[in-house]
């Protein structure tokens, strides 16, 4: 199988900790898209994904699986290893709920602060930008922070005692807040701490 991603963009890492995290990594091609120069918007890219947006996982078969959330759970039911999405009822609900906010919460949020309030990728690529809606998302962020500060005081994880889906994702969001310059208050220990504590996993640190 392939993956068609850009190294160390937000979305594609979420996809590489759980390659990872599965120890599945050799079992997949990475192939670069030069996004910088366009090549995400023609169409042959198009082709495998019409929102033009990475990664994209290439089966082989010839399907194409785009959305890290979806790729995500293929891997997770695809390869033996502890779930990403959880096992029970509760635990699989409990973790798509914690998922989506940390990526509404803190990726999503950071990600559109960084398209609208800053430079983002540069004028060929940002056509249209809204400063005052990139400046409140950013807010939005700085919102996430605390919240999830105030859920990791409670668990050892976001979505419970187990490391999910849930953790990569927040912790993808909170390496592209560092990118968009975007701190994170000293305060909040707990999330500070956990951040730390996920960056030595053998799935992030390499």
């Amino acid at each position: 199988m392939k993956i068609y991603d850009v190294e160390n963009f937000p979305n594609p890492l979420r996809v590489r900790i759980a390659f990872a995290e599965k120890n599945a990594t050799a079992n997949v091609e990475f192939v670069p898209v030069d996004l910088l120069n366009g090549e995400h918007r023609t169409e042959a890219f198009l082709a495998k994904n019409p929102l033009a947006g990475v990664p994209v996982l290439e089966l082989d078969d010839g399907t194409f699986i785009s959305e890290s959330t979806a790729i995500t759970e293929y891997i997770d039911t695809a390869f033996e290893g502890p779930s990403l999405m959880g096992k029970t009822a509760k635990e699989r609900a409990v973790i798509n709920m914690m998922q989506k906010r940390a990526e509404s919460m803190v990726l999503d949020a950071v990600a559109t602060y960084f398209h609208h309030a800053t430079d983002g990728l540069g004028p060929e690529l940002e056509t249209y930008q809204n400063v005052a809606w990139g400046e409140k998302q950013g807010e939005k962020a700085r919102q996430g922070f605390s919240y999830f500060n105030n859920v990791l005081a409670q668990s050892a994880f976001v979505g419970g005692e187990q490391f999910s889906i849930a953790d990569i994702t927040l912790y993808a969001g909170l390496v592209f807040a560092g990118f968009a310059q975007i701190a994170i208050p000293n305060e909040l220990t707990h999330l500070v701490a956990w951040q730390g504590k996920v960056a030595q996993r053998p799935s992030v640190a390499g």
